[in-house]
């Protein structure tokens, strides 16, 4: 779709009439999503309808469906739960319902409808629209409506969006709730862990996921948990015996800690359920100390998916299929409705027939991947004897969330290939020093959930300590390096693949893993610990905001990290609501800051209490934190105060969030397999490993949905090496959406479209990462 057919469609937005409503069990951001509809909708020119309570809000109609306005969803971003009600509707699933809700609509006007629910909900509005003509005729034959009136709301259109914490519908790589729900999971984890160690006790963790083993999954796999039970893959018979020996085996290594994750829905092989009480009772005859815990029903994305829900229903005809608003990779996609309903539908079908390997296929490339990799760490037996190789692995830059977790993954699979490995304490420094220690199995335990970088880690380039790190390669007889960090550890690898022709001590291996809360390494869409400090940025905010609950009017300055990157302070402002948000890639002057206070001063006159205003450290030479806050201080003067926060390290603490653990085990088990790949192809026989050529020395990156290898030299060139970041930034758009939710008159042109993607065995085999 191009800029010109985008502002046609805001043009064509006045006078339409959308409705948005909720269904089924409520999951974290659907708030977010009802937002985002709201005020897209509004912006556009489109009168927008919140329908309460569901369908049963449907059906029933009057006070049930309201008009809404700009403020009707302002403070609701960060809520749990759906604020305008969810409810299951047995009336809707029989015609009279149906044309129940057709009356309603049509007595508003309205022939757009977004659905944010289940698939069984959103197969429900499928059915509605098939059958809306035949509905509206029979209303005309009762003469409930005219023909004039039926004639004019004569196509219904249905988009959906995906509400489900157990992340069980095919297509989308994340449905809206499911992040929030592992948050909460390995918020219990991480309480539980260490209360476990202190007692020495086996804890066994019942996750929601009747027919979806995702959330057992991911948060097995995040954890490290010692077992694991989903219903796409049960397990064999005389799984008892063998999981007890493993919990037996390690204690006798020394853990103090073990952990068993299952699904709420998990069976054996011949359909028998397996419930939690019944893993402790077995854990109990081998263990004494075995205690059951239950995890039950515990917004960004959901903003970007509200914002194509919109667009897509603007952009529908009569003859276009509904279809589901759904993520790939980072980016917002319109998938047909019914393609992912019959795709989801198979996994079923085929647990049903016990065609289990079928089932974790049909679950997509990610899952697949994930389940491998639990198996690979979980069940993999070390090498009984040693490689020709040794690898050492180091942390440089800042310390980054998920840093940990991709040491761990990485130690035990090398280990496992039989490779010795080493760990090097403070980046290419330690290297250089010869910081250098040999690492075991057992030393990485627990390392997935910690923060920071326990290797240690600093940001100095090797430039000027090449001999040192020449000396230290030689003494340890390193075969390969694995670099884990941000725009440092990308920098120093590339300075070390172009001193190749100094020193053939660097022609071996050499992989980075992105790993930085700026987000600012070329090669990759998404850097290790980004998440985790949007996720701090953005609790924090909440925080602030809430600490004004019932004062008079206020605004609040944020300064958020990343140096000159704002991908922080994009995201963050995205999904916290901000008004706006003063990064360095989007340049501005006094005159936009003193627009940017006029137009907050005016909202604040009429429902608006609080204001939220985000500024990247580094943004602007001139215009600082306090410069800004000075200025908003004194233009919004009578009208409402300001008050400044600087988040600083807040952000770079703390555990990491679900997504960076995984990400991190995944990226760490990725880059050893890729490195032994490599030391195989470039070994010498009777003599050593020699690597030269540009594909050795790489930067591992997740690009859209798939991962790769692409050569820090090919990656120069798009490189800003003065502001350390990447000369183009996919992300950048998105300052579009946080400006058109904040009311802003902005070029809609700029807006970029979600595209079609068919649901395939093929399209759904790709890993995306999480």
């Amino acid at each position: 779709m191009s800029s010109m057919d985008l502002e046609k469609l805001r043009m064509a937005g006045a006078g339409r009439a959308i409705a948005v409503l909720t269904s089924g069990g409520d999951a974290q951001g659907m708030n977010a999503a009802v937002r985002a509809v709201t005020r897209m909708g509004i912006y556009v020119g489109a009168k927008v309808y919140l329908i309460h309570e569901g369908y049963q809000g449907l059906v029933d109609g009057g006070d049930n469906i309201k008009l809404a306005h700009w403020h009707s969803v302002t403070n609701i971003i960060q809520l749990g739960g759906t604020v305008i009600g969810s409810a299951r509707c047995k009336a809707f699933t029989t015609r009279e319902g149906r044309l129940a809700a057709a009356f309603n609509l049509v007595k508003k006007g309205i022939t757009n409808l977004c659905v944010c629910g289940g698939d069984g909900s959103l197969t429900g509005a499928n059915i509605f629209r098939k059958e809306w003509s035949g509905l509206l005729a029979e209303l005309v034959e009762k003469g409930r409506i005219t023909d004039t009136l039926a004639a004019k709301h004569d196509n219904l259109n249905i988009v959906g969006l995906v509400g489900s914490i157990d992340n069980d519908f095919c297509g989308t790589d994340m449905t809206i709730g499911a992040d929030s729900a592992l948050h909460r999971i390995m918020d219990i984890i991480d309480a539980i862990m260490t209360t476990a160690q202190s007692h020495q006790r086996t804890f066994v963790l019942e996750v929601m996921g009747r027919h979806c083993g995702y959330l057992a999954l991911v948060s097995a796999l995040a954890s490290g948990a010692d077992w694991l039970f989903i219903p796409e893959d049960p397990p064999h018979d005389g799984w008892e015996d063998r999981m007890c020996a493993r919990l037996e085996g390690s204690r006798i290594t020394g853990s103090r800690l073990n952990i068993i994750i299952v699904a709420e829905g998990a069976r054996d092989r011949d359909g028998k359920h397996i419930s939690s009480t019944y893993i402790k009772d077995i854990v109990s005859i081998y263990t004494v100390n075995a205690h059951c815990t239950v995890c039950t029903h515990l917004g960004f994305q959901s903003t970007k998916l509200g914002v194509e829900a919109v667009i897509a229903l603007l952009d529908a005809s009569p003859d276009t299929a509904a279809c589901v608003i759904g993520l790939s990779g980072n980016h917002a996609v319109r998938l047909p409705l019914m393609e992912c309903v019959e795709m989801t539908k198979l996994v079923q079908q085929a647990m049903n027939e016990k065609k289990f390997d079928e089932a974790v296929k049909l679950r997509g490339g990610s899952f697949e991947n994930n389940w491998n990799i639990y198996k690979l760490l979980s069940f993999q037996k070390r090498a009984q004897s040693e490689s020709k190789f040794s690898l050492a692995i180091l942390n440089v830059g800042a310390p980054a969330p998920g840093m940990n977790a991709a040491v761990r993954s990485a130690v035990r699979l090398a280990l496992a290939h039989g490779h010795k490995v080493y760990a090097v304490q403070n980046g290419y420094q330690g290297l250089a020093d010869g910081a250098v220690f040999e690492m075991e199995w057992h030393k990485v335990a627990g390392w997935t959930g910690q923060g920071g970088s326990l290797l240690g880690t600093k940001r100095t380039l090797p430039d000027k300590n090449m001999e040192g790190i020449a000396q230290t390669i030689t003494k340890f007889n390193l075969s390969a390096l694995l670099v884990i960090g941000g725009f440092e550890a990308y920098h120093g690898v590339l300075q070390l693949f172009e001193a190749r022709a100094q020193y053939d001590e660097f022609c071996i291996p050499m992989c980075v893993i992105p790993a930085t809360i700026s987000n600012n390494v070329p090669g990759t869409d998404f850097s290790l610990g980004a998440d985790t400090a949007v996720n701090a940025a953005m609790e924090g905010c909440d925080k602030i905001k809430q600490s004004a609950t019932g004062t008079k009017r206020r605004v609040f300055v944020v300064e958020t990290m990343g140096g000159y990157c704002g991908y922080l302070a994009t995201s963050t402002g995205i999904a916290v609501g901000a008004d706006a948000a003063y990064i360095f890639e989007d340049p501005f002057n006094i005159h936009d800051l003193k627009t940017n206070v006029d137009h907050l001063a005016e909202k604040m006159k009429k429902d608006i209490q609080r204001g939220l205003v985000l500024r990247n450290e580094k943004c602007h030479e001139h215009y600082s934190t306090d410069f800004i806050y000075r200025l908003y201080s004194s233009e919004g003067k009578g009208i409402f105060d300001c008050r400044v926060n600087v988040l600083g390290h807040l952000q770079q603490g703390g555990a990491p969030s679900p997504f960076d653990r995984n990400f991190g085990t995944k990226l760490g088990v990725r880059a050893i397999q890729w490195l032994t790949e490599k030391l195989r192809e470039n070994y010498r026989q009777g003599s050593r490993v020699f690597a030269n050529a540009p594909n050795t020395a790489c930067v591992l990156g997740l690009k859209r949905k798939v991962l790769s290898f692409i050569p820090t030299t090919e990656l120069k060139d798009d490189t800003d090496f003065e502001l350390r970041m990447p000369k183009v930034q996919w992300w950048f758009n998105l300052q579009q959406i946080l400006k058109m939710l904040a009311k802003y008159q902005t070029s809609f042109c700029e807006y970029v479209p979600g595209e079609i993607e068919h649901v395939t065995r093929r399209s759904i085999s790709i890993d995306s990462g999480f």
